[in-house]
């Protein structure tokens, strides 16, 4: 999923994943800081991986990948 909104922060790119964190311009709006942290959980419970990639001014890309199903 890609966006175009303000984006990431570099600064905030390696912590966007840990429960209750809300980088600097998210603290004005409402939220918990759980949403990314738990879809990253679901992600890896299933032997996948969640990721994002994003610059300040270019929105936020956020791609996961899960094995395929074995038979």
């Amino acid at each position: 999923m890609t966006d175009d909104g303000p984006g990431i922060a570099p600064r905030d790119l390696p912590h966007v994943f840990e429960r209750f964190y809300r980088g600097d311009r998210s603290r004005s709006r409402r939220g918990t800081g759980l949403g990314l942290a738990v879809s990253r959980q679901s992600v890896e419970a299933h032997g996948g991986r969640l990721w994002v990639e994003g610059a300040p001014g270019q929105g936020a890309r956020f791609a996961f990948r899960l094995p395929a199903m074995k038979e």
